[in-house]
């Protein structure tokens, strides 16, 4: 999916600053399953050595976000919500060198 293609009103909080809630449509969920890259964990081992952040594994992390989101905002989208609120992150270990972001919210249509 294109990003930017859905839009809808988002938050972390139970309401929409300025936004009424009409109505609640029940839970949204997005997740993705990400496993390391051979390459990147040996230059990750490496840079543990000496400090720093290892960007790699933030890019990785920043991808899997952005794409349980979207997939979260498609659902929401195909229930005919304008909105989510309560958006949550969580992740789990799914196999030796795989996580699994996950992201929920409640589809909701404000006005």
């Amino acid at each position: 999916m294109e990003s930017g293609a859905i839009s809808l009103f988002m938050s972390n909080v139970e309401t929409i600053p300025g936004k009424s809630i009409t109505r609640s449509l029940g839970l949204v969920t997005g997740s993705t399953v990400r496993a390391k890259h051979l390459g990147k964990d040996i230059f990750a081992g490496l840079k543990n050595l000496v400090g720093g952040e290892l960007k790699q594994y933030t890019d990785l992390l920043n991808e899997s976000r952005n794409e349980a989101l979207q997939r979260m905002m498609m659902q929401a989208h195909g229930m005919g919500a304008n909105g989510i609120v309560n958006i949550r992150f969580a992740t789990s270990s799914v196999a030796a060198g795989a996580s699994e972001l996950f992201c929920y919210g409640t589809a909701v249509v404000v006005e």
